[in-house]
């Protein structure tokens, strides 16, 4: 009997959540439902699902506290990473980008495709997979996992020196700005490092994907862009007139080769 991977899924509407139900179970998922973030919280604790799937609108708490709740308790259970996926209203952007920041692999915009949540889900739990125990760390991922990256790119060119205002150290998995330590999540060290790494050097939206993510499909074309939005946040909090990272329209993105070496 072939293994079916069990999703959890923290919803309050019934409409959608049959929705999910239906189409995850279509397609070899074991959909298991939670209505709300309490019983969530009792059947992860019962048996950790390969991925979770949250509600932020939930009634008796919100997806974000949910998440942070579900993070503590399967780092306290000692097993594999769980990944989350946020659903979010597709006009909250505020809500999106807060997920990110917290460091859920992904969110899903209400209303949703069924073949792209599908999609999404089976590309994260590979992810999942090829990072879990005994795979190999050589991405450029960060402080929340060590996303692998794709063979057949050369890695970014260590003897680089980055650009003044940053400083990297690759064993911690930690990058300073201005003397300053930026609270990152793994994707958004991801991005950062590969650009501090080779300033100047444009990255297409394709090769961020790949590099960071070890997935091309492009459908994760926004999650890069939401993931850039917030990074330039932290940044713009700690350097206000100072715009580390360019965007060529159409093609993708670059750090600034001249760069102030003081805020």
């Amino acid at each position: 009997m072939s293994f079916k991977p069990r999703i959890l899924i923290a919803e309050d509407e019934s409409g959608i959540a049959d929705t999910l139900q239906y189409v995850l179970k279509s397609d070899g998922f074991i959909p298991v439902w939670c209505a709300t973030a309490e019983e969530a919280i009792a059947q992860f604790a019962q048996e950790p699902p390969a991925l979770a799937i949250l509600d932020i609108g939930l009634p008796d708490l919100n997806g974000f506290e949910l998440f942070k709740r579900l993070q503590a308790l399967n780092q306290s259970m000692g097993g594999p990473e769980v990944p989350m996926v946020f659903l979010t209203a597709r006009s909250d952007e505020i809500d999106r980008v807060v997920g990110l920041e917290l460091g859920a692999d992904d969110y899903i915009a209400k209303p949703f495709s069924p073949r792209e949540l599908v999609a999404r889900v089976r590309t994260i739990l590979r992810r999942s997979a090829r990072n879990g125990p005994g795979a190999p760390s050589t991405g450029v991922g960060g402080n929340q996992g060590v996303p692998h990256q794709i063979s057949g790119h050369a890695p970014p060119a260590t003897s680089q020196v980055p650009p003044m205002p940053f400083a990297l150290d690759s064993e911690r998995m930690q990058i300073r700005y201005y003397g300053r330590l930026l609270e990152l999540s793994r994707y958004e060290y991801g991005l950062l490092k590969l650009l501090v790494q080779r300033p100047g050097r444009v990255f297409t939206r394709d090769e961020l994907l790949e590099l960071v993510w070890d997935d091309s499909s492009d459908s994760f074309d926004r999650t890069v862009d939401a993931h850039i939005k917030t990074l330039r946040a932290k940044l713009k909090a700690i350097a206000p007139e100072v715009e580390p990272i360019r965007t060529l329209r159409g093609t993708g993105y670059a750090l600034n080769e001249e760069l102030p070496s003081k805020a």
